[in-house]
């Protein structure tokens, strides 16, 4: 079989270098450097030292996990670290960034590790300016912005309102989502599930025989868990609700971890009124014993338990949140050995779907694997998806849900 590994190469992280400069809004970068790492981005932290008079470096590193820079010459193992900074970044953008800081730049002064880097980088510079309405109203800062802009550095537009000093007008630092928004943006990083809940169930759920024993489903989870991770990363809200699983939830995704099909119908029940788009991916077993025994049943003395067991229906999950949507996009999956699209295009409209990711299943196909070849059926349209990896799929699911979404 073909090493999917090498066939899906993992692309690399991109790295944004987040500046940091001495002002009242300094606290806010903690929730820039947040929203990237949502989005799937390393982060590194460049501050000056009037900024650490704000916030200490220890919150920079224990958010990042990364070293943090302020001095041109607190790095012993690297005597050119503005050099190294500056090569690492994908992005640099400095927020909040002071009118003093905007005017060393662009008049090529380099007097710390910050501006220095800034001089250095020759990857996009975006600035996120933040001060006094009257020093972002004047004329020396408007001159040295537009020096910037003619050098293509990218602004994020202070917005207006009651500033630190107790004046009002221009001068606050841009909304941290609105920062994160325009850096992915530079990334090309597709964040447009900003503001939208998404509800994700995954992986198989177990229905006891005894207390050693359950029927269940084929599952690794791999699939849901790629979903939730891929609309954390553009933004989304996140509650994935998953079955047993060997897999760490992703990062920062609120997970609610069931067993049964009936715990799994509750969790998502609870999320479900604050929802905006659901993808039902887990593998739910359709029957479950009728009676589960209180102690392990042996062969010896409970022969008759073993050979019989009666089984009765657990609830549709998709089915029963399907009907209940309202203006709720609803995505779900239909597992197959044959008759892929006509036995998915019947589940659609049997759940009250609006979309359903149908794919062949059975030894080495999706089980377990890091790859899924899979057809998304809509009411009037069919997309058929080459083999992909997981991650991939996930992106074209969320791309077809939000279009849906977006049409109601």
């Amino acid at each position: 079989m073909p090493d999917s590994t090498a066939q899906h190469a993992v692309a690399k992280q991109p790295t944004v270098l987040v500046g940091v400069t001495g002002c009242i809004a300094a606290y806010k970068s903690c929730e820039i450097v947040r929203g990237l790492q949502k989005a799937g981005v390393r982060v590194k932290v460049v501050m000056t030292e009037h900024a650490t008079e704000f916030v200490g470096p220890t919150t920079f590193r224990a958010l990042t996990h990364e070293p943090v820079a302020v001095g041109l010459f607190d790095d012993p193992s690297d005597p050119i670290h503005h050099i190294s900074l500056a090569q690492e970044a994908d992005v640099f953008v400095i927020a909040p960034c002071t009118a003093n800081v905007m005017a060393k730049i662009a008049n090529g002064i380099a007097d710390d590790l910050l501006t220095t880097t800034a001089l250095a980088t020759t990857s996009p510079l975006m600035i996120a300016p933040a001060m006094n309405v009257h020093m972002y109203e004047n004329a020396a800062t408007m001159a040295n912005r537009g020096k910037l802009e003619m050098r293509g550095v990218e602004f994020i537009e202070a917005s207006e309102g009651y500033l630190a000093c107790g004046d009002v007008g221009r001068g606050r630092l841009a909304d941290p989502s609105d920062i994160v928004t325009a850096v992915l943006a530079r990334l090309g990083i597709a964040h447009d599930l900003a503001g939208l809940r998404v509800l994700v169930t995954a992986g198989p759920t177990v229905e006891p025989i005894d207390p050693v024993r359950y029927l269940t489903n084929s599952s690794s989870g791999k699939m849901g868990y790629a979903v939730a991770e891929a609309a954390a990363r553009r933004g989304a809200d996140v509650t994935l609700v998953s079955g047993p699983v060997a897999l760490q939830p992703p990062s920062g995704v609120h997970t609610v971890r069931v067993r049964t099909a009936r715990d799994m119908l509750q969790a998502c029940e609870e999320a479900f009124k604050d929802t905006d788009i659901v993808v039902c991916a887990a593998a739910v077993a359709d029957m479950r014993p009728e009676v589960a025994a209180a102690s392990k049943l042996k062969k010896a003395t409970d022969a008759e338990a073993l050979s019989t067991i009666h089984l009765v229906e657990n609830p549709d999950i998709l089915a029963t949140l399907g009907a209940a949507k309202g203006r709720r996009t609803v995505v779900g999956f239909a597992a197959e050995t044959d008759d892929v699209v006509a036995n998915g295009r019947a589940k659609l409209e049997k759940k009250y779907a609006d979309l359903i990711v149908a794919n062949e299943v059975g030894y080495r196909k999706t089980f377990g694997e890091d790859t899924n070849t899979a057809v998304l059926i809509m009411a009037d349209e069919e997309v058929t998806l080459p083999t992909m990896s997981k991650r991939d799929v996930a992106e074209r699911i969320l791309d077809q849900a939000l279009a849906l979404h977006e049409r109601k």
